[in-house]
């Protein structure tokens, strides 16, 4: 018996959120098109910048690599909110009050936008307004987060410091902001692709697209060969595919994180919670069949960086055990995204050489109120209105002095572990795995990835990734191939599972 079946957790992972729902299919991509509007990416960036130029009378084609919302948004822990662990003090210190109060009221606007829609249409989608706390668990914590909360005072964010909160952790006080909220994404966004469809927008999904021609009109071309051609092309691919123009690749550090959801012995005190160190644990409430479970998410690291990534699902279970008491694990997940280098995300035109390109990324695990508001701010760029915060998260502004030290830190840490992972010379045989393990392998006196399936069938892959060339790492908790450099992913027999990579890894076995 496996240690996840011991301790009452699932062995495969499965998103709530993509199960609480029946989602409408759509087809591939079978012939080309033209458009006003080419959209690359079917999670909540893609569908909400679909939705807002639908309702305004563009033509527009989403387009996805797989199923709609099987990417970060249908695995989030979906919190909508402006706090965003402890950046607005970082922000005044590194970027100034105009980026840190623009950044802010973005946010605002967007969890607004959320609740007018939300009562105009009558979506439900177990929409539910929280505080969100930032809690310290020792002596340097707090005093981090007391800049937080003298920085809430200078920004006039609705919120500050409390000595202590309402769950049951050691704490030292936190920095609580009000007026906050959590929802289910999919079924908030579930009618918003039926009236794109209804506006005459049309959907692909298994439609992956592989380059971007920068003509006058962009094209976006799928692996197939098909052409979609607009008057403007958005990226909300999670991590942008393409690497001829923006330098994304260096600019973005991808990260996965955990989550379970649990039914507890003890009742949930309601709000939202994150804690200001290490390890990370994330907290929320949700609704299955009648009872309140209790979500938590953390123990996260770069992609492709932790050798045990089962571990974590471990660990998280233990702290909720410890915190609440555990009955069961119905459901079990993980996600990643990509960091900026200065904590911003990059929304908005994608190179100065593309004018008519426009790409939304680095949400820092913040995706809900930031994939809104990138659907906002990108309708009003296309529109030619203009937004008063184009500036503020423009992926062609200047990185500043803490963001280069970062870019430089990350960089020298990709070139030793690359040239480590050139270096290794892998002893074992596919012969030698057990049922559902996989590792790094000697095939044929070349460097392998090999994992048996439940069947005792093998599966050999060349393990290098189809990106940039870095060697990717067995995830044992997925049973994917991750590249830790750039945060690809694919599954056992190669697929590419999650981008920037667009093709598959090489079969070696049959």
């Amino acid at each position: 018996m496996s240690k996840n079946r011991a301790l009452n957790i699932p062995d495969r992972s499965e998103s709530y959120w993509l199960d609480s729902v029946e989602f409408p299919t759509f087809p591939s991509l079978e012939e080309n098109c033209e458009t006003d509007v080419v959209i690359i990416g079917g999670g909540i960036s893609g569908i909400m910048t679909a939705y807002l130029l639908a309702i305004e009378g563009y033509r527009v084609t989403l387009v996805e690599a797989r199923r709609l919302l099987s990417g970060t948004t249908g695995f989030t822990t979906a919190k909508l909110t402006s706090q965003h662990g402890l950046i607005y003090d970082y922000l005044l210190q590194n970027e100034g009050s105009k980026t840190a109060n623009s950044y802010y009221e973005a946010n605002e606007a967007a969890i607004s936008y959320v609740k007018n829609i939300i009562t105009e249409k009558g979506i439900d989608c177990d929409f539910s307004e929280e505080k969100a706390y930032v809690f310290a668990e020792d002596e340097k914590q707090q005093e981090k987060v007391k800049e937080e909360a003298e920085a809430y005072r200078k920004i006039g964010i609705d919120g500050g410091f409390i000595d202590n909160i309402p769950l049951d952790v050691h704490n030292l006080g936190a920095v609580v902001m009000n007026h906050q909220a959590q929802f289910n994404p999919v079924k908030f966004l579930k009618p918003l692709v039926e009236e794109i469809v209804a506006k005459g927008g049309r959907v692909f999904e298994n439609t992956r697209v592989d380059d971007i021609e920068s003509n006058k009109r962009p094209v976006a071309v799928t692996r197939e060969g098909r052409r979609v051609e607009g008057d403007y092309l958005v990226v909300c691919s999670h991590y942008p595919f393409y690497d001829k123009e923006g330098f994304y690749y260096a600019r973005l550090s991808p990260n996965r994180s955990y989550s379970i959801a649990a039914e507890t012995d003890k009742e949930y005190p309601g709000g939202m919670y994150v804690n200001a160190g290490q390890p990370a644990h994330s907290l929320r409430s949700i609704q299955l069949e009648g009872k309140e479970l209790v979500l938590a998410g953390g123990y996260g690291h770069y992609v492709g960086h932790k050798q045990n990534t089962e571990e974590s699902y471990n660990q998280l279970y233990q702290f909720v055990n410890q915190t609440f008491g555990v009955k069961k694990v119905p459901y079990r997940w993980s996600a990643q995204d990509p960091a900026t280098l200065d904590q911003i995300p990059y929304i908005g035109r994608y190179s100065t050489e593309m004018e008519n390109v426009f790409v939304a990324t680095g949400y820092r695990k913040w995706g809900m109120s930031s994939g809104i508001l990138a659907g906002q701010l990108l309708t009003n760029l296309i529109s030619g209105r203009g937004s008063k915060y184009e500036e503020t998260f423009s992926p062609l502004r200047p990185i500043k002095e803490p963001g280069m030290k970062k870019l430089t830190k990350e960089s020298f840490h990709l070139g030793k572990m690359f040239a480590e992972d050139k270096a290794e010379k892998p002893a074992g045989q596919f012969t030698d795995l057990q049922i559902d393990e996989g590792k790094v392998i000697n095939y044929n006196e070349q460097r392998a990835g090999a994992y048996r399936d439940e069947q005792g069938d093998f599966h050999v892959v060349d393990t290098t990734c189809t990106h940039m060339g870095c060697q990717t790492h067995w995830n044992n908790a997925e049973r994917t191939w991750d590249c830790p450099c750039h945060g690809s992913r694919f599954s056992y027999n190669g697929d590419v599972v999650e981008g920037p990579a667009t093709k598959p890894l090489k079969k070696m076995r049959e």
